[in-house]
């Protein structure tokens, strides 16, 4: 796998120790709010749709016995962590997995994985 300057600076944090030498640590920030974002059943049923393709909110509110506003709220907390894009298509909202922030979260799990 190759890198580019932004993946790294998505997936590690830079940190400068006291005699200058630079130290590169995971963004445990980044990952603990993804994990928050999915720490619900609606949330993870939802992502686990995405999974599928970019689906219109109607689509996901179908079937969900939830309301629009309740939809509303848990799309908001996926597409703030960063793990779901949302965009506007007329009247609509579509949604789909972002792709980077999702391999990022992968990675760290298959980090962890292999350790074990």
């Amino acid at each position: 796998m190759s890198w580019n300057i932004l993946d790294i600076d998505n997936y590690l944090c830079i940190k400068q120790n006291p005699v200058g030498v630079i130290k590169l640590s995971k963004n445990y920030g980044e990952y603990a709010v993804f994990m928050k974002a999915l720490a619900d059943e609606t949330r993870i049923q939802i992502f686990d749709m995405l999974s599928q393709g970019e689906l219109c909110a109607c689509n996901i509110l179908e079937e969900f016995k939830i309301t629009q506003p309740t939809l509303s709220y848990h799309m908001k907390i996926l597409c703030e962590s960063g793990l779901v894009d949302g965009r506007r298509d007329g009247v609509w909202m579509k949604y789909s997995i972002n792709k980077n922030y999702l391999d990022s979260l992968k990675n760290l799990f298959d980090e962890i994985g292999g350790r074990v």
